[in-house]
């Protein structure tokens, strides 16, 4: 214990060493006192019951050292070499530091973080006042994660310099003048050390400690008790509040969206726009929010159902001296049904007829975890949800389901399993293998299908975990074509673990929740996709960074294996059918202009991402920006000739394609009207991944629909009777 005080004092001295400047927004954070026994509750569980448990010695003090600079600095733009060197004597005593319930040391790191962070928001607010010379052949570099840490002063000032100087082109490019100019990178330098200055020791704390999990393996995080609260809402896709989204403006709280059907929807009191600057709980004063952070603003909004909460709004068409109105709505339980399933149906023209796909977005296996355990009927479930809506593509006689999993990243074990079963007759899923090398494998016991016609799933780079279970069932049942690019490659299982379970029950302090891997995950073939993710059958352009995103972008994370496989009867085999299917579909995108552009705006995307760098001189940016925005101008009016026939869905395609070009400006700068309008017109704009995949489940149908013996020997399930 003695030592390691020792060596947190002596972080301090290095602190002051080092000649960090007062900030003008710092705020010395310390830990709270129920911190320090959370890590060591953590830590405990780490070193016990973890998939891949790694003690907690001066090795994982190493790691953890530097996972929690990477974290605060990734870019390498606030912190000095000289910086990380003076903290180089308690790079292993992070270890004691949580053994001995003692968090001031990453404390001290964190707010030595912060004060260098105000020094080069200011420095970058000075150089507002300097004239710069866009003539000069320099460069500034996109991407620094992989960069060494700036040697000096001078080197880190030079980073700055060109980074402003960057965002100054870029809104100079836009047609800003250089008034506008300083005043929007003032006001956002501004806002950037106004966000960092709301960070709280919650948030430090979670940092740290998924410095620490992260360090074992990449899926393994701690949660305070704010984000253990978000998770759960979102696993069970309801909360209970007045149902609006909120976003954070300047130091407004704005409502960005009011939920139809909601108290603040039904009061037709509650605008988009509006600003919300104070809160009452009842009959109890008003508190000013001005400036909050926005989940505290949020925590004061929600409340139990049936409860009353007002609320003080600055309209949106009011000046900051307008008159206020006060709006007074009983909280009810809000779905959050953007996130769960939904369906649509794409009909693809078919020599004189069409084939009808339907479609079900699945955003995240869900699951109201609490509900299904007290034993209620109507609990939220993906699984649920995808069957009604199955029973109501049966009746609109759907050809052929698409299920979209692209970026939806996982989440309940037991609804991957279930939703496969809407598609299996009985079976086995999944295989679950211990750290003790115990292997389970957890099936479909319910027989019959709710869905026994052809199949396909939409995957993509962001599709993980729960996701890659069910599209690997389906291709290793031959009951689905999987459609898409390379999936994440997450074959491990996580258990979220309430820290308050090794408290005593008279311990009123809330610990937050351990996400742990407990178990990787098999195929029922043998493999994994820990790494390599699902190979699709039917392979569409890849639109991800697969170097950069996905498993095999982490340094440790667990390597691919092979067990025994699990013993089960294939519905089908489609092996048949890809070849052909893949021919149509490349014959098919030769000819699509539409993929044509995708595949050049992907290409300058991997071009920049491997030059890693864009020019300062102006006449080189506006050489290309002009060369950019004349492809634009062609692709626009090739959109406007179709939108003359098309109608609506085209003229959809032109407003996001002027969306997609560069303003200069970040979201939260942006008109909301007309960042909503934006988003709004990208979304009705035409989806070419999902398009196409309908194309090809189409191309399946007609393959196995002309020909009875192809169908039978491919798929015999389809003579089956569905549930």
């Amino acid at each position: 214990m003695k030592k390691c005080m020792l060596m947190v004092a002596m972080a301090f001295a290095f602190t002051s060493e080092a000649a960090i400047a007062p900030a003008d927004k710092f705020v010395t954070l310390k830990p709270s006192a129920s911190q320090p026994q959370a890590a060591y509750k953590a830590a405990m569980l780490l070193v016990r019951h973890h998939y891949k448990a790694v003690p907690l010695d001066d090795a994982m003090s190493l790691k953890i050292f530097d996972k929690y600079f990477e974290s605060l600095d990734g870019e390498k733009l606030f912190f000095l070499q000289a910086d990380i060197d003076q903290f180089a004597p308690v790079r292993t005593k992070l270890d004691d530091a949580i053994r001995n319930e003692d968090m001031a040391l990453p404390f001290t790191i964190y707010n030595a973080y912060q004060q260098r962070f105000s020094q080069r928001i200011k420095y970058a607010r000075e150089l507002l006042n300097v004239k710069h010379d866009f003539t000069v052949d320099e460069s500034f570099q996109l991407d620094r994660e992989k960069a060494a840490w700036p040697k000096n002063e001078d080197e880190i000032r030079d980073l700055w310099r060109r980074r402003v100087k960057n965002d100054w082109l870029r809104l100079k490019l836009a047609g800003k003048d250089e008034k506008a100019i300083r005043e929007t990178l003032d006001k956002r330098y501004e806002n950037y050390a106004t966000r960092v200055a709301k960070v709280d020791n919650e948030d430090v704390f979670q940092l740290f400690m998924n410095a620490y999990g992260t360090s074992i393996e990449p899926h393994t995080n701690y949660l305070g008790p704010r984000s253990a609260d978000n998770f759960d809402i979102a696993m069970r896709l309801s909360l209970e509040g007045i149902g609006a989204v909120l976003q954070s403006r300047d130091e407004y709280t704005v409502i960005r969206e009011v939920v139809p059907g909601s108290p603040a929807g039904l009061s037709g009191k509650v605008k988009v726009g509006d600003r919300i600057v104070g809160v009452a709980q009842g009959d109890a004063p008003f508190v000013d929010v001005l400036g909050w952070r926005i989940d505290d603003v949020v925590q004061l909004i929600r409340g139990a159902k049936d409860s009353v909460v007002r609320l003080d709004i600055l309209p949106a068409d009011a000046g900051p001296d307008g008159k206020h109105n006060t709006v007074s709505l009983v909280r009810k339980k809000i779905s959050m049904e953007e996130q769960a399933a939904k369906k649509s149906i794409i009909e693809v023209p078919n020599g004189n007829g069409k084939r009808r796909v339907g479609v079900i977005s699945l955003p995240t296996f869900y699951q109201d975890f609490e509900a299904r355990r007290r034993g209620d009927k109507n609990y939220k479930s993906a699984t649920r949800d995808v069957a009604r809506i199955l029973a109501e593509l049966k009746k609109a006689k759907v050809d052929n389901v698409l299920i979209d999993l692209r970026n939806n990243g996982g989440g309940s074990l037991t609804e991957a399993v279930e939703l496969t079963g809407l598609f299996i007759d009985k079976g086995p899923v999944v295989m679950q293998r211990s750290a003790e090398g115990r292997v389970e494998i957890e099936n479909d016991a319910v027989p019959g299908l709710a869905w026994d016609g052809p199949v396909g799933v939409l995957i993509n780079r962001g599709s993980a975990s729960a996701s890659e279970i069910f599209a690997a069932a389906l291709q290793d049942y031959g009951r689905g074509i999987i459609i898409g690019e390379p999936s994440f490659g997450k074959g491990t299982v996580q258990s979220m673990v309430d820290l308050n379970r090794f408290a005593p029950p008279t311990d009123k302090n809330r610990y937050g929740e351990l996400k742990l891997t407990v178990a990787q995950f098999f195929r029922i073939n043998g493999g994994t996709t820990q790494l390599r993710g699902v190979t699709p059958d039917i392979k569409l352009p890849v639109m991800s960074d697969m170097e950069n995103f996905g498993e095999s972008s982490y340094d440790n994370a667990l390597p691919y294996t092979v067990i025994k496989p699990a013993v089960f009867v294939p519905a089908g085999d489609l092996t048949e059918l890809i070849a052909p299917l893949q021919k149509k579909h490349e014959a098919r995108i030769a000819k699509d202009k539409d993929f044509q552009y995708l595949q050049e705006d992907l290409a300058m995307f991997r071009k920049l991402r491997k030059e890693n760098s864009v020019s300062l001189n102006e006449a080189v940016r506006r050489k290309e920006r002009d060369a950019q925005e004349a492809r634009d101008k062609a692709r626009e009016q090739r959109l406007n000739a179709q939108a003359a026939v098309a109608g609506d869905s085209a003229r959809a395609k032109v407003a996001a394609a002027k969306a997609r070009q560069d303003d200069g400006l970040q979201a939260d700068e942006r008109n909301l009207a007309a960042e909503l309008a934006a988003e709004k017109a990208a979304k009705e704009a035409k989806d070419v991944m999902l398009q196409e995949a309908a194309n090809v489940l189409a191309d399946a149908v007609d393959m196995v629909k002309t020909d009875n013996r192809l169908a039978l020997r491919l798929m015999p399930y389809m003579n089956n009777k569905a549930r």
